[in-house]
């Protein structure tokens, strides 16, 4: 069920001008949690993809909401690394409307679990202006700002424009020689800064929440994406059980947690 919000969200107050009106559907109480931003290329390689997981899912299981913007590739890997309950998704279209359609049942995940928030009446399709202004909501809501992949024209650079505006912090994951351009110019001009280290920037960001909410040891082995063959021979049959759980899944012969 869409509603209207009706109090002021003062993270919001950093933007430019603060949105007229605001939509809702899901948990609202997670706009009281701390927040970390992460976007990115809607095509991440294979490094992205698996460092975007690992980053985004360590976050949210210290505790850490993540917000995105429900779009393809980066947007969708950090929404289902928080397991579609720990998220803020921001859409550039009225919530009547579930776009990007490949990433529907995404989208219907986080209005059961999560929120989706749009700034949009019902109706109203995504334009150019509208993603402009989703891409400023997503950086506003989070105290800091992960940019796991851009190239030099990519729209993910708007946001880190929008966030330096409003001086907080830009991170990317450190990328090989003609990866990422975009970010990696940022970085030789100082403006962002690369994680190097997953766990201590975790322990940095949430250093009282860093305990982690999973408590099962298999699961625990499995948010440093194992392979899946030195996975089946130290586990044997939980691989296989948690795998029809829907608990890991196993993709390019690695495993990762759901």
């Amino acid at each position: 069920m869409i509603k209207k919000i009706d109090f002021k969200i003062d993270e919001l107050s950093s933007m430019k001008n603060y949105p007229k009106d605001l939509y809702y559907i899901g948990n609202i109480n997670l706009l009281n949690q701390k927040k970390v931003s992460i976007v990115g290329t809607r095509r991440p390689n294979s490094y992205t993809k698996e460092f975007t997981h690992k980053l985004a899912s360590k976050l949210s299981n210290a505790g850490i909401c993540i917000v995105s913007g429900a779009a393809m590739g980066v947007d969708a890997l950090a929404h289902k690394a928080s397991q579609n309950y720990n998220t803020i998704a921001v859409v550039a279209n009225g919530l009547d409307i579930r776009y990007p359609s490949v990433n529907k049942t995404l989208i219907q995940n986080i209005e059961k679990n999560g929120l989706i928030l749009s700034a949009y009446e019902e109706g109203n399709k995504a334009r150019n202006y509208t993603f402009v202004h989703r891409n400023e909501i997503v950086v506003a809501l989070g105290d800091i700002l992960i940019v796991s992949e851009a190239d030099i024209k990519s729209g993910s650079l708007t946001s880190v424009d929008y966030t330096l505006k409003m001086n907080k912090k830009v991170y990317t994951l450190p990328h090989r020689i003609n990866e990422s351009l975009g970010t990696q110019a940022l970085v030789k001009k100082g403006l962002i800064e690369p994680i190097y280290d997953i766990d201590e920037f975790v322990e940095n960001i949430a250093p009282k929440q860093i305990k982690t909410q999973i408590k099962d040891e298999f699961l625990e082995y499995c948010q440093n994406s194992p392979l899946y063959d030195e996975a089946v021979s130290k586990y044997n049959d939980k691989v296989f059980e948690y795998e029809l759980m829907g608990k890991i899944e196993i993709r390019n012969g690695k495993i990762f947690v759901l």
